[in-house]
């Protein structure tokens, strides 16, 4: 039986600063210095900019993961050598609100057009991803659920109330939202209209 503990409410950058991401940064930086690689160099390997890594390094960015696995391959490091101390040391239940003005607007190197919104980072070992598009009518209703995975939302269209016990938020087109899916949930319509929501669960696989 899932043990709860106290629920709070966080920022994402918040969270991620004191956590996921500077254990990443301190990794890179810890691998490239026993290996004598210089930030340039490790810049060239991994086909990025000088000033990137160095961002990362100092956990004032995050990578995509097309580009953190290219840092890691430049290392000449396993995958799973890198990542099996990284995780998550909060422990808490958090619940991570983004609102669509909270986004984090980034660009690609030698991309045009191309319009990146970061919107959640979230390392899950031994995840299956599970996406769905959920649609629920204006007098939609359900008792609390729990599912074992982490669950991610994305409102399409129409507002949508979200319930945690004695917690409730607020969401509009646009927003997101992050939650160990074993808090007890529902989401209620609040508009007279369908509402849609992208639905991804990221279950853990047990060992």
């Amino acid at each position: 039986m899932y043990k709860k503990t106290n629920i709070y409410f966080a920022t994402y950058n918040t969270i991620m600063e004191e956590d996921i991401i500077i254990q990443i940064s301190n990794h890179i930086k810890e691998k490239r210095r026993e290996k004598n690689i210089t930030v340039q160099e490790l810049a060239v390997r991994a086909n990025v900019s000088k000033g990137l890594i160095s961002q990362i390094e100092n956990s004032r960015t995050v990578p995509s993961l097309i580009v953190l696995i290219d840092i890691i391959k430049a290392l000449d490091i396993d995958l799973n050598v890198f990542f099996k101390d990284i995780h998550n040391k909060s422990k808490q239940s958090v619940i991570l609100v983004k609102r669509k003005n909270e986004y984090e607007h980034f660009e690609k190197e030698h991309a045009t057009g191309f319009h990146y919104q970061r919107v959640f980072t979230q390392f899950i070992t031994q995840s299956t991803v599970d996406i769905v598009i959920l649609e629920l009518e204006p007098d939609a209703s359900r008792p609390m659920v729990e599912t074992e995975a982490f669950e991610y939302k994305y409102i399409l269209s129409g507002e949508i109330a979200y319930h945690f016990d004695d917690q409730v938020i607020n969401l509009s087109k646009g927003d997101s939202l992050l939650f160990d899916g074993r808090l007890p949930h529902t989401p209620k319509n609040l508009g007279t209209e369908t509402a849609s929501i992208l639905v991804i669960y990221f279950f853990e696989e047990k060992k």
